[in-house]
């Protein structure tokens, strides 16, 4: 169980950060005209964040880990989108690579965190 709060943690702080570039970006031409594949990216973007709250807040760590493994997902999820955002011409290269990086990133922090409260299960 998590001893303070989300915002706390620097893997939910990345994520929103992410969630924050991904809906800046898509309000940009062309996403304004492709709205299904905007509106994939900013959810699975918002599913990040939000499970790892939720996760978090969560009454034990196997309930947690089980929100943490969805952020997961959900950051696979947008590295597919972004991909295929890119390869449409509909995202420039230079910003896939950022927030693939980034994506990355909190999908490792994820694996660490969901390691370390899985051991307390």
């Amino acid at each position: 169980m998590s001893k303070g709060s989300f915002k706390s943690l620097m893997v939910w702080q990345k994520a929103q950060s992410l969630a924050v570039e991904v809906y800046q970006l898509s309000k940009s031409q062309p996403f304004s005209r492709e709205f299904a594949l905007a509106d994939q990216m900013r959810r699975a973007a918002i599913s990040i964040s939000s499970n790892i709250a939720e996760g978090d807040e969560r009454d034990t760590d196997k309930d947690a880990v089980r929100f943490f493994y969805i952020a997961k997902g959900s950051a696979a999820e947008l590295r597919t989108q972004l991909d295929l955002a890119t390869k449409v011409g509909f995202l420039p290269d230079s910003d896939f690579q950022k927030l693939d990086q980034q994506s990355e990133e909190i999908a490792r922090m994820l694996r660490g965190l969901i390691k370390a409260r899985a051991s307390h299960v």
